[in-house]
């Protein structure tokens, strides 16, 4: 058998993380910068059904049958031979390449898994259509993150900015106008699990004051869409400031984070926020194209670790195939 390769892109929130875990609407975009890549092929001279995993960046060289039944790459191999229907695969190896940083908000352990399962099941002649893509995907990031809105897989999945509620699902989005984003990396790893957690025990704590930032972030969500929709980069980055002073009243900023995003809009972004769980990770600055190499240093100058340019072309929602 041939060895057949399958990539995925990272992503990152614009608006409304946190509050979409609890209904809300939310919007993202994929970051094809970084990507996970993963390759299936034969393992030549090895018993049928062991599968071997090798992921040189996290240190992983093992087999499928020494890992925990519940550990995410497990996870993700045994949905993906239930949908096939194949009990006993033959020999094979799982190459995992991974550009994207982990825990820090660009949906690594997402693309990982939407990558592994799309080379699985075409090395098996079994390929599946993106929403069941989807759906394997997320059962793998409640794993991770324990109650996830569902946005990571479903973004990477289909590859495109989209609006997102959990209730009704996502719409691809229309691109008004090209825009220009900077990424910054605090450097400092953030499980989005904990914030998640960490957010709901708050809201538990004080449900009146969470259920109004959720609804007050929810209004900039819908604001933020009439706005990337209508090509109004001015009033998305107003809306990206308003969105980042809600979720520090959540607790989910950090100093870090308030140090790259302050020096993100002394230095010329239209807007700046954190993008993900917080609490570390990464944040993003929607940037003049003009601006972007000077914001880029300036954020590296502050302390980012690692800094991504990316670019949203205008372009009209294409039809996409989900639940």
């Amino acid at each position: 058998m041939p060895a057949i390769t399958a990539s995925a892109p990272g992503k990152i929130i614009l608006l409304g993380e946190h509050a979409v875990v609890y209904g809300h609407p939310a919007l993202a975009i994929p970051v094809h910068q970084v990507q996970a890549k993963v390759t299936a092929s034969a393992d030549i001279g090895v018993p049928r059904g062991r599968i071997r995993i090798l992921s040189p960046k996290i240190h992983i060289d093992t087999e499928r049958g020494l890992l925990a039944d519940d550990h995410p790459l497990s996870l993700a191999i045994d949905g993906a031979l239930r949908a096939v229907g194949v009990e006993q695969p033959p020999a094979l190896l799982l190459r995992i390449d991974s550009t994207l940083p982990v825990a820090a908000g660009l949906g690594s352990g997402a693309a990982v898994s939407v990558a592994l399962i799309r080379a699985l099941t075409a090395f098996l002649g079994y390929p599946l259509p993106d929403a069941e893509v989807n759906a394997l995907a997320y059962t793998v990031e409640q794993r991770l993150h324990g109650t996830p809105s569902g946005i990571d897989n479903t973004v990477i999945t289909y590859a495109r900015p989209i609006f997102y509620q959990r209730e009704h699902g996502f719409q691809p989005l229309t691109v008004g106008a090209p825009l220009t984003f900077v990424i910054g990396d605090t450097g400092v790893r953030s499980p989005t699990r904990e914030a998640v957690a960490a957010v709901r025990q708050d809201w538990q704590a004080e449900p009146a004051r969470s259920e109004a930032l959720f609804a007050h972030i929810a209004r900039i969500v819908i604001e933020g869409r009439a706005a990337l929709e209508g090509g109004r980069p001015q009033t998305l980055g107003s809306l990206m400031n308003e969105d980042q002073r809600c979720l520090a009243a959540l607790n989910v900023s950090s100093p870090e984070l308030e140090r790259l995003v302050g020096t993100a809009l002394d230095a010329g972004a239209l807007g700046a926020k954190l993008s993900g769980g917080g609490r570390g990770g990464n944040m993003i600055a929607l940037v003049t194209p003009e601006r972007a190499k000077a914001i880029a240093s300036a954020l590296q100058a502050a302390g980012a670790v690692r800094v991504l340019t990316t670019r949203l072309l205008a372009e009209p929602a294409r039809e996409v195939q989900h639940d």
